[in-house]
């Protein structure tokens, strides 16, 4: 391995071997931080569950049917199936890679999350340097991390920008990304040279 699966730098001398750079590595670590405990995102998903405590705009009023008692977005985040079970997923398969038995939840939903969030990081540097999916595991927790911070904050998601690889292929990537691979002829550009990919052309309404 010469160049880090998330970003496509090249790596270090004494990086060789892993699947992730130091930076991706510790950006993950942070995403992961970030879920957790009591000030995490997660717990404040719980306070954005009310209609209207959102910034989607005004409400309206006038309808004919019951408004939905909570607001779906970060409820199924919050629910089964949303930010824990992704999680706890990736540790199982984690354990089954290692060849460990299943890890075994405890608690409520906020314990959970604190829980493998907790053994994720314990193993991060591990998954960095063996797992062969860590890109696919980094880019799933930073996607966690924005979806969270979009419910609670209000932010919109970044804008895409598509872009033109030389081959033809428009590529579309925000400020934040990390690398990107063109499914068209495989090439990969890390953070910097995405960036300097040349704007795609609009194509004429028919």
């Amino acid at each position: 391995m010469s160049s880090c699966t998330c970003c496509h730098r090249d790596l270090y001398a004494d990086e060789l071997g892993y699947q992730a750079c130091r930076p991706c590595e510790s950006r993950t670590d942070s995403n992961l931080m970030a879920l957790a405990g009591p000030d995490g995102l997660y717990a404040k998903l719980g306070s954005r569950l009310a209609p209207g405590s959102g910034s989607g705009g005004p409400s309206v009023s006038g309808s004919r049917t019951a408004p939905i008692p909570v607001r779906l977005e970060p409820l199924s985040l919050l629910a089964r199936g949303g930010v824990v079970t992704i999680l706890q997923t990736w540790l199982v398969d984690w354990h089954e890679l290692l060849g460990w038995t299943h890890p075994r939840w405890q608690g409520d939903m906020q314990q959970q999350c604190d829980q493998v969030v907790k053994a994720l990081r314990i193993n991060l540097t591990w998954a960095a340097r063996e797992h062969p999916a860590f890109a696919e595991f980094a880019h799933e927790v930073g996607q966690l991390r924005r979806q969270c911070e979009a419910q609670v904050t209000g932010e919109k998601q970044p804008r895409l920008v598509p872009v033109a690889c030389p081959c033809g292929q428009t590529l579309r990537i925000t400020l934040d990304t990390a690398g990107v691979r063109c499914p068209a002829c495989s090439e990969q550009y890390g953070h910097s040279e995405a960036l300097s990919l040349p704007l795609a052309e609009r194509r004429a309404a028919a």
